[in-house]
């Protein structure tokens, strides 16, 4: 935090931008910088002192409750940062009910079959009970009857895929012209009472919901498939019962994503801020940053790496209070599918990339640039199958061309990520807060302080994407590495000789890497959007590339004129997420190894051992 704050402090310096100018444009765009003008900010805001000296009077002020007058309007900026945090909280807790809402909606189906024991499928190893009393080679925590590659591929869809790809400013622009102006259901602009609420809170919950939910119905289907829950089906306990208790078992695995979601509803609104046109904390920040006023960022943003620490203790605290005694006592099953019970569909995924495979390649033999202003929002035609925008461009090629750019770049930093956050995840005590605080740094901020540092480029977007994309994949590889690190069948792997080197390879990483590369094939449309939405801001591609966040933004005017101009690359977009998520469904990967001589099972490990090694131990001892 103290890191972050300091970059901050030192935000112009390393930008080589002079913040006495950028402060007077802020103030007044039409006044003339004259020499003169910029000495008197410069004496009056203390410049010249350097950047040490206001950030030490600004943290002294700190305990006295004086975080300085805003550099812009002069106004005292904690009231103002106190009365913004607390709209973005109410916002952040209307969007949270729509997305526990929207993943409830999502799950709803696996958790239906689920207790009622009618998934299908094969699960985790052989249907034997747990500890001693299993017969040989069936373990402790693997259990069958999960229905769990079966159940995933099919439950779940590719709808809340599509929801998950569409960008929160999108579904704002859609929910704001359609519901609030055309329909004139709701209310689409201020922020006056609860019925300006449910507008914002759809467009930031939907997406989010859709997310945790696809999340969480990856976990459900193991989870069914435990002894306790095929003991309670036994017992006839009521189908609800076993219900609540199965997601209560994965919510533990979902809980510290869940608290990144609550902290990035709050710094990631700024788009949907700014279309609703409500001030809250993210709006003032984005505004802060872009006039360097210090004083009001550096508030905001420490106000924001508070509630991350506060969403994070919280996170932990219910980590802890839920499966506390078994990731003490060792006690856990796996809710890792192995690679034998995976039967996702394939179909989907070839069709949903053929589909992709022919828009580009429609598109790309037509000129992107080329400007047909007697052909102005066309509606889609023979000669212009997505219509054209509102200079005659075509929207097909424009859609081509762009997915050569933001598809190549947003695969490299998805993939940075994943190695970053599955790296990180494995040392959960130094990564935790780091993953706290940089999920709290608002994208916008985030590419700021990347350019300032790193210098403009091409590749500014995708550093700055980079640096907090990790974060959220780090929290699922230690939730899930925590609890399969108490796991029953681990220690049965240890006590047959297995060293650290052989379960983290063998054992841990196997059970754990498959839902977390679903993880990031979900964030896949999601980082795409957010490198050219950097670009669009002018830290990276400029107008008139044709890169998707450049075309939905060029479009968002003309949605209420002409809809095609946004529904089309929102279109292709949906076709990218239901693509990753559908070919996601079928990441798998071996189980645990098994001794490949010797049997399996405990007899096998004993008759290893007894060759005068620990052999191949196998994890799968009753």
């Amino acid at each position: 935090m103290a890191a972050l704050v300091c970059a901050i402090g030192l935000l112009p310096w390393l930008a080589r931008t002079d913040p006495a100018l950028t402060v007077l444009r802020a103030r007044s765009a039409e006044r003339d910088p004259d020499p003169g003008t910029l000495r008197a900010i410069r004496d009056e805001l203390g410049l010249d002192d350097g950047p040490l000296m206001l950030l030490g009077r600004w943290l002294g002020g700190l305990p006295h409750g004086d975080a300085g007058r805003s550099w812009v309007s002069g106004a005292e900026v904690l009231p103002a940062v106190a009365q913004a945090l607390g709209v973005s909280l109410l916002l952040m807790v209307g969007a949270l009910a729509v997305a526990v809402a929207t993943a409830a909606a999502v799950c709803a189906r696996t958790v239906w079959l689920g207790s009622r024991r009618r998934l299908g499928g094969r699960g985790p190893g052989t249907d034997c009970g747990a500890g001693a009393g299993g017969s040989a080679g069936g373990g402790a925590g693997r259990t069958s009857d999960t229905g769990g590659a079966g159940g995933a591929g099919r439950i779940g869809g590719t709808g809340p895929a599509v929801l998950a790809a569409l960008p929160e400013f999108l579904v704002a622009s859609v929910l704001a012209s359609v519901v609030g102006v055309r329909l004139g259901w709701l209310p689409a602009l201020g922020w006056y009472g609860p019925r300006w609420m449910v507008l914002p809170s759809l467009a930031l919950g939907l997406p989010a919901g859709a997310v945790l939910g696809r999340m969480l119905d990856d976990l459900l289907p193991a989870a069914f498939a435990e002894p306790w829950a095929r003991a309670a089906a036994a017992r006839g306990i009521p189908p609800g019962s076993v219900a609540r208790q199965t997601v209560r078992r994965c919510l533990p695995g979902l809980l510290p994503n869940a608290g990144l979601f609550v902290v990035g509803l709050t710094a990631g609104s700024v788009a949907v801020e700014q279309v609703f046109d409500i001030p809250g904390l993210g709006r003032l920040t984005l505004r802060a940053a872009l006039a360097q006023d210090l004083p009001v960022l550096q508030t905001g943003v420490l106000a924001l790496v508070l509630l991350a620490a506060a969403a994070g203790a919280l996170a932990r605290l219910g980590t802890r209070l839920l499966i506390g005694p078994a990731l003490r006592g060792g006690a856990l099953h796996t809710l890792h599918r192995p690679a034998a019970s995976a039967s996702a569909p394939r179909a989907l995924p070839l069709l949903y990339g053929a589909a992709l495979l022919a828009v580009i390649g429609l598109g790309l033999p037509h000129d992107p640039f080329a400007l047909d202003t007697t052909a102005r929002l066309q509606p889609p035609s023979a000669t212009h199958p997505f219509g054209t925008d509102a200079l005659g461009r075509d929207i097909l090629a424009r859609t081509a061309h762009g997915a050569l750019t933001t598809l190549g770049t947003a695969v490299a930093v998805s993939a940075a990520a994943l190695a970053a956050g599955v790296l990180l995840g494995l040392l959960p005590r130094l990564s935790g807060p780091v993953a706290d605080t940089v999920n709290a740094v608002p994208p916008v901020l985030a590419g700021l302080l990347v350019t300032g540092i790193a210098g403009g480029g091409p590749w500014t977007p995708a550093l700055a994407v980079a640096v907090v994309a990790w974060s959220p994949l780090a929290a699922h590889t230690s939730a899930l590495l925590r609890q399969e690190r108490a796991a029953t069948h681990l220690a049965a792997t240890r006590a047959l000789g297995a060293g650290p080197g052989y379960l983290l390879a063998r054992v841990l990483l196997p059970a754990v890497l498959p839902s977390v590369v679903r993880h990031a094939l979900l964030r896949l449309p999601g980082i795409a959007l957010s490198l050219a939405a950097l670009g669009f801001l002018g830290l990276g591609a400029q107008p008139p590339s044709p890169e998707w966040g450049l075309l939905l933004a060029e479009n968002q005017p003309y949605a209420e004129r002409a809809p095609w101009a946004v529904l089309a690359p929102a279109a292709v977009l949906a076709l990218l997420g239901a693509l990753a998520v559908t070919a996601a469904g079928g990441v798998r990967l071996p189980g645990p190894g098994r001794l490949r001589a010797g049997g399996t099972g405990a007899a096998g490990g004993a008759r290893a051992r007894g060759r005068g090694g620990a052999g191949r131990p196998s994890p799968d001892t009753g």
